[in-house]
């Protein structure tokens, strides 16, 4: 039995067309595939098609070696793919997971840092909501993490940016006509809060609305950027984000800043100390020069 054999059988079983089979998925003619299903079934010991006028169908034995035949061509393919990777030179693996969003931002500075490893490392980029990048770097998923400062046990953060936090209104909003928004302005709008998601930023606007003496009301919460953004559009409402969301805005969505003092959230980076990527040691020594260079999105909006 040769794996031509299973892969003349799995596509014969999944089109249910000889013609099919034989034109579309094999390219060969339909003589020669009735000829190698029958050594096929000959070489098994069963029957494994009826074939009809409509068609073929499996028969009961037919449908018991489609499972395995499937395997045995997944098993040939992942074979042959870990020949080809052990051929291969020897990459380091290092993986980055953003804060969704700021890959916008930060991975041009990283990329930036590591571009001469690039040719022997196998570089890794992912996104999702802060707590999961936390939980990954923890977990040892991923060598950096760019999130908030959530608490992980083995997780050390350094902090590399506080970006102000402003007000995310539509473009035709009554006070989008303004260049600073006051606080209190705010309470009378339409106000989107947060989820247990974005804890920390929840927490920040709490403080800050506590200290401005403005009680607000959230009808719709938000659990991510593009949530937020997306609320504020069909609901004709108002939410604060972090100043890294501007560059993101549709043109139905502006950003203002806020009046007086506005609060700040950090953003930091994660990673464990027992983690022996020297990938990671050369990123953690170059740490300054990110810090120096800021972000590389654009945060000036019209």
């Amino acid at each position: 039995m040769e794996l031509r054999h299973l892969r003349y059988f799995v596509a014969v079983a999944e089109e249910g067309s000889l013609t099919t089979a034989a034109v579309k998925r094999l390219h060969t003619s339909q003589p020669s595939l009735s000829r190698q299903l029958r050594d096929l079934e000959e070489e098994v010991g069963a029957q494994l098609f009826e074939r009809g006028a409509r068609g073929v169908e499996l028969t009961s034995a037919g449908r018991a070696f489609l499972e395995h035949a499937r395997l045995a061509l997944e098993h040939a393919t992942e074979a042959a793919e870990a020949a080809r990777r052990a051929a291969r030179p020897h990459r380091s693996r290092f993986s980055v997971c953003f804060l969704s969003g700021q890959e916008v931002d930060w991975l041009p500075r990283v990329t930036q840092l590591l571009e001469s490893d690039f040719p022997n490392v196998d570089f890794r980029v992912s996104s999702l909501h802060s707590p999961a990048v936390a939980d990954a770097v923890q977990r040892g998923e991923v060598d950096l993490g760019f999130s908030r400062r959530e608490r992980r046990p083995g997780v050390t953060y350094r902090v590399i940016a506080r970006e102000p936090i402003v007000a995310i209104l539509p473009s035709s909003h009554r006070l989008a006509a303004r260049a600073e928004i006051e606080p209190r302005a705010i309470a009378k709008e339409i106000f989107i809060g947060y989820t247990d998601v974005p804890h920390v930023l929840r927490e920040i606007v709490r403080r800050y609305f506590e200290k401005q003496g403005v009680d607000v009301k959230p009808t719709q919460y938000l659990d991510s950027l593009a949530t937020g953004i997306s609320l504020v559009a069909s609901t004709g409402g108002v939410t604060l984000l972090p100043s890294y969301a501007e560059p993101l805005l549709p043109p139905s969505v502006v950003s203002r800043r806020l009046k007086g003092k506005a609060p700040a959230i950090e953003l930091a980076v994660g990673y464990r100390e027992d983690n022996p990527s020297p990938i990671l040691r050369k990123f953690l020594a170059s740490i300054d020069l990110l810090i120096a260079a800021g972000p590389a999105g654009a945060r000036i909006r019209p």
